[in-house]
């Protein structure tokens, strides 16, 4: 067995801006994880990127592997903004982020969907174990009890509609013509938001254009749409532009808003669709995504107790996450010590059943009272170490857990530099105690990267007597 310990870094709008943020991202999700996993020592990888943050997190063989993988994710990032995390300190908050506890937007809906795709992409790249998929569904788990359960977000508004509400506090939309650019789920809301508004002309632009055709029949309002190449022509006829594409250069440069006359661009893309030298050009004013904090923090104080609920919510849910790997743990350190002792029996029956049957033979049943007897001297014999296992993961007593596999496991603590490339999807790890500034994992691992373990693989008189009765 080999243990891990989960790494995390982030730069998110809780201490950097949108430059920032934009200097931190990979060229895409699946990249990112690629990357991290070709890493050396890394056996699970997991990456979210959103207009609020770019986030990493990898199962490694030690501390320092894994701060060294993902020191390679956050590109251009000044030090100062980087946030680097613990094994227990990433879980806890991967959780707090799929409950929307860490939103730009306190409670919104849409990290939550951005949360699910992330997943996906790590899981069909490969990069998911037992670790990381065990967290990430706790994660998922808690963010939509907090939807359910509680008034997190109640009357809240996801980024699209917190950019109709900037736009509202500098021009009367009652009336306006707009533009939206982009026409995937922030593109939606923005639009929906901006025909509830009273806007009484929106043009949706989109380089798929059936995409845009869907948004602009679907608004409440005077809808066209238009492709990308015709964004030109269509600035000077807005007098609102949001802009929410997925494009890795430029959408808009000075020049292109140079002849748009007095209008007002919001720019929510990440990485940003408007050139920072856009807000030079006369009677254009251009807000990035930094500018919806002040339209956000009221939503904050009017959803502050459902937040509490949600807090403590997060608190229960991740002691039971801990609680998890740790038996997890346990029933790994019992696995290897019932397989030791199923070896023997079986080569002890065996020579056993060979004497007898050579001083006169053996009827089947006389065969089967013999290996039924095995079995349960097996059993008793382990009943009592398996229950001290037990009792020692929930102790966080993993020196005697590490002890049971030493004694077991011939093959325990060495290497995983020895597996061969076949062997990488067979490995996960997991550490519910890891030091969070530590060198090296420490002996709370709740993984393995050869053996997967669970009830289904014990003898039946295993589970009876390992039983928690």
């Amino acid at each position: 067995m080999d243990v891990g310990v989960i790494c995390g870094s982030r730069v998110s709008h809780h201490c950097a801006d949108v430059d920032e943020i934009e200097d931190a991202a990979g060229e895409d999700v699946r990249a990112v994880v690629e990357t991290l996993l070709d890493s050396e020592g890394v056996c699970e990888a997991f990456a979210i990127q959103t207009c609020n943050r770019a986030e990493a997190y990898v199962v490694a063989e030690t501390t320092e592997l894994g701060r060294r993988a993902l020191g390679t994710v956050h590109g251009a990032a000044s030090d100062d903004v980087v946030v680097e995390t613990g094994h227990e300190e990433s879980l806890r908050h991967l959780i707090r982020v799929a409950a929307g506890l860490e939103s730009l937007v306190l409670g919104e809906d849409q990290i939550l969907g951005q949360f699910k795709r992330a997943i996906e992409i790590a899981r069909n790249a490969g990069a998911l174990g037992p670790t990381l998929e065990t967290g990430l569904t706790k994660a998922i788990h808690v963010g939509e009890r907090a939807r359910t359960e509680t008034e997190i977000n109640e009357g809240a508004i996801s980024i699209g509609s917190a950019a109709a509400r900037l736009a509202e506090t500098e021009i009367d939309l009652d009336g306006a013509t707009a533009l939206v650019i982009g026409a995937g789920e922030m593109g939606k809301l923005a639009a929906e938001a901006l025909a509830e508004a009273g806007v009484v002309e929106l043009t949706v632009a989109n380089r798929t254009v059936p995409h845009a055709e869907h948004i602009a029949e679907t608004v409440d309002t005077a809808g066209r749409a238009i492709s990308l190449d015709s964004v030109a022509e269509a600035l000077g006829d807005a007098d609102v532009v949001v802009t929410a594409t997925s494009r890795p250069e430029y959408l808009l440069d000075p020049e292109d808003v140079d002849e748009a006359g007095e209008t007002l661009v919001i720019d929510l893309a990440q990485p940003r669709d408007v050139h920072p030298d856009a807000a030079e050009v006369d009677a254009v004013v251009v807000h990035d995504i930094d500018a919806l904090e002040s339209v956000t923090e009221e939503t904050k104080a009017a959803r502050q107790a459902a937040a509490e609920e949600v807090e403590a919510m997060v608190d229960a849910e991740f002691d039971r996450l801990l609680d998890a790997y740790k038996r997890r743990q346990a029933d790994e350190a019992i696995s290897t010590m019932y397989e030791a002792a199923e070896q023997v029996k079986s080569r002890e029956v065996e020579t056993a059943i060979s004497r007898l049957e050579a001083q006169g033979g053996l009827t089947d049943e006389q065969r089967e009272t013999v290996e039924s007897m095995a079995d349960a001297l097996v059993g008793q014999l382990l009943a009592a170490p398996t229950k001290s296992l037990r009792d020692a993961a929930t102790e966080d007593d993993w020196s005697t857990i590490r002890t049971a596999m030493t004694l077991f496991d011939p093959e325990f603590g060495e290497s995983r530099t020895a597996l061969s490339e076949d062997d990488r999807t067979e490995r996960a790890a997991g550490d519910p105690r890891a030091e969070r500034d530590g060198e090296t994992a420490s002996p709370s691992a709740a993984g393995d990267c050869e053996r997967k373990t669970g009830d289904e693989e014990l003898p039946q008189y295993v589970l009876e007597s390992a039983s928690d009765d």
